[in-house]
């Protein structure tokens, strides 16, 4: 991928292997986010996932594998449907989940009877699953990895990122590989498989940067929405992804509004984001700063979660942001932005 500037180089990628072969943990770019990374056939390794970014042991984990895997080794069987996915989308930013086969542990999946699985598209990505593949007994090798950040907080697009999230790790000797910043920037799309046998279709269980309107294309068949049967899937909580500092949304003239008002409590810092207003509007105090963000929805998720990172540690005491577009294919960032202002809604 020449778009990256820094990239792991192969000793690197050769040492994160053995520490996933001897079930340690490892930091690892894909071109969404992030992922901290383990074996995900050792029931062990995965609980070492949970136990570092504090996230609860019934929330699933995703299995990234890589374009030559052998899916029957992870899965019971692959629908039609999801093999003609994976030929329009893998290596890429989908998940789909399928029922997962009977000798895969069931901590990756939250205790489910399904799997979370996907092909990443990054080179250190494809490198660093392949080397460990190698390496194991089947030839299979899975790495089970959710985003490398502490549960429900800003997912990391940069390897810094996720050196400051976890310096206790990295104290350890807990590799990070380098892979530049993330292309997508926010998690992969998830759509549901695992229930086809019983006549229930496709479902979007989460949305990103592949929209329901491109898989209904390759389908030829309508997607629906999560019902209250669906597995239970990365990032679905109605609170995710949130910074520490306060957040809500509005929309951009309540934004122009608070740019110029000069009513502000002293002392109130505060950051204005908005994507459909890229100049500065005239301010009348400095506590106020005018953050624009990029306006077609593939650069915005590309700078997503690193503004947010940003401006969460540079002493603000509010972020607001305008709302994103109500258009389809800006629904993965409006589902990242409403989940991340959750936090702070009554």
């Amino acid at each position: 991928m020449s778009g990256h500037s820094l990239i792991a180089s192969t000793l690197d990628i050769a040492r994160a292997v053995d520490v996933l072969l001897e079930g340690g943990l490892v930091g690892f770019p894909t071109e969404t986010v992030y992922g901290l990374g383990a074996d995900a056939e050792s029931p062990e390794a995965v609980r070492r996932i949970y136990q570092a970014k504090g996230r609860p042991s019934n929330h699933p984990v995703i299995v990234h594998v890589t374009p030559e895997a052998d899916l029957s080794y992870w899965v019971q069987s692959v629908p039609a449907q999801a093999q003609a996915l994976i030929d329009a989308f893998w290596p890429g930013p989908l998940t789909l989940i399928l029922k997962r086969a009977a000798h895969i542990s069931d901590v990756v999946s939250g205790g489910q009877d399904s799997i979370g699985i996907r092909c990443p598209s990054h080179p250190v990505a494809q490198a660093l699953i392949r080397g460990f593949a190698a390496g194991k007994a089947s030839g299979q090798g899975g790495i089970a990895a959710p985003s490398a950040n502490k549960f429900g907080q800003v997912s990391p697009t940069q390897a810094a990122h996720v050196k400051s999230e976890f310096p206790e790790l990295v104290a350890l000797g807990m590799p990070v590989l380098e892979g530049g910043a993330s292309d997508v920037g926010i998690e992969s799309t998830i759509v549901d498989l695992s229930r086809v046998d019983h006549g229930i279709g496709p479902m979007l269980l989460r949305p990103g940067h592949i929209t329901a309107a491109q898989i209904e294309e390759v389908l030829q068949h309508s997607v629906g929405d999560a019902d209250a049967h669906a597995p239970r899937v990365s990032g679905a909580l109605k609170s995710h992804y949130a910074p520490h500092t306060p957040l809500q949304l509005a929309n951009v003239e309540d934004l122009l509004r608070l740019a110029r008002d000069p009513q502000l409590p002293a002392g109130q810092r505060i950051a204005l984001v908005s994507h459909s207003h890229v100049h500065t509007p005239d301010s009348k105090h400095i506590q106020v700063e005018w953050i624009a963000m990029p306006g077609g929805y593939a650069a915005y998720g590309q700078a997503l979660y690193a503004t947010l990172r940003a401006l969460d540690q540079a002493g603000y005491n509010r972020l607001v942001w305008e709302h994103a577009p109500e258009s389809s294919d800006w629904l993965g960032v409006k589902d990242r932005l409403t989940r991340a202002a959750a936090a702070f809604s009554d």
